[in-house]
């Protein structure tokens, strides 16, 4: 079942076309990654999806139109964006920059039980309660920025480069993370210019060039096919 569709999506930064009539599904379940090179409308999308964007064309979420609606009705209604940069809050401890994503919850419990399942997720954070997130490293500063949705307990996770500028091991242990989501029913759409790492874990995928989808299929023929090899898996 289809738990996020774009159909036709143009977007605008002023007279700047950043999106030509884009087209994309997200079945519930999948991981379904962007892939394509700098430029090209990743963070576009995400952003599009969130309503950080105003866009033409038709956003719909668990079969509700959402094209119009503001970013804090979208993240109410289950959609987690953690954003290209991590965008934390660096004069907040990991335990503050936590709540924040659970601000809209007013039971205790609640925000406690959400917190302990993001530490099973991430020890580290844990080990980390107190300390101030910009003082984190890079790979601290991405689990805090997926743990922080995490505590929206969002219907769909929207990941922009989780893997940018982080080390091979951090990488690999992010990357096991989303997949451990997934397994665990988690709804994902990955944008990644780690093409290879993206598809490795990805059902499906789309690859987008200069605003426009030019390919999409299963992600075990993406990572076969030699426009794609040549073009993002050199």
């Amino acid at each position: 079942m289809s738990l996020l569709e774009l159909k036709d999506v143009h977007a605008f930064y002023g007279g700047i076309e950043a999106l030509k009539g884009i087209s994309l599904t997200v079945n519930e379940g999948e991981i379904v990654t962007l892939i394509g090179s700098n430029g090209a409308g990743k963070s576009t999308t995400l952003k599009s999806i969130c309503g950080q964007v105003k866009v033409t064309g038709a956003i719909t979420f668990d079969g509700k139109n959402i094209t119009d609606q503001a970013v804090h009705q979208t993240a109410a209604a289950g959609i987690a964006h953690v954003p290209e940069g991590r965008r934390i809050f660096p004069r907040l401890t990991v335990k503050e920059n936590l709540e924040m994503g659970a601000f809209s919850v007013k039971d205790k419990d609640v925000v406690s039980q959400m917190m302990e399942r993001v530490f099973a997720y991430f020890p580290r954070l844990k080990e980390r309660l107190r300390q101030l997130g910009g003082t984190m490293s890079g790979g601290e500063q991405q689990m805090l920025a997926i743990g922080r949705s995490l505590m929206m307990q969002p219907r769909i996770l929207l990941l922009d480069e989780p893997s940018m500028g982080l080390a091979p091991i951090l990488v690999e242990q992010i990357f096991e993370i989303i997949r451990e989501l997934n397994r665990e029913g988690m709804t994902i759409l990955l944008v990644e210019q780690n093409a290879y790492q993206a598809l490795q874990i990805a059902s499906r995928g789309y690859v987008i060039q200069s605003g426009e989808m030019i390919m999409e299929d299963e992600a075990s023929v993406l990572l076969e096919s030699r426009k794609v090899k040549e073009a993002y898996l050199a």
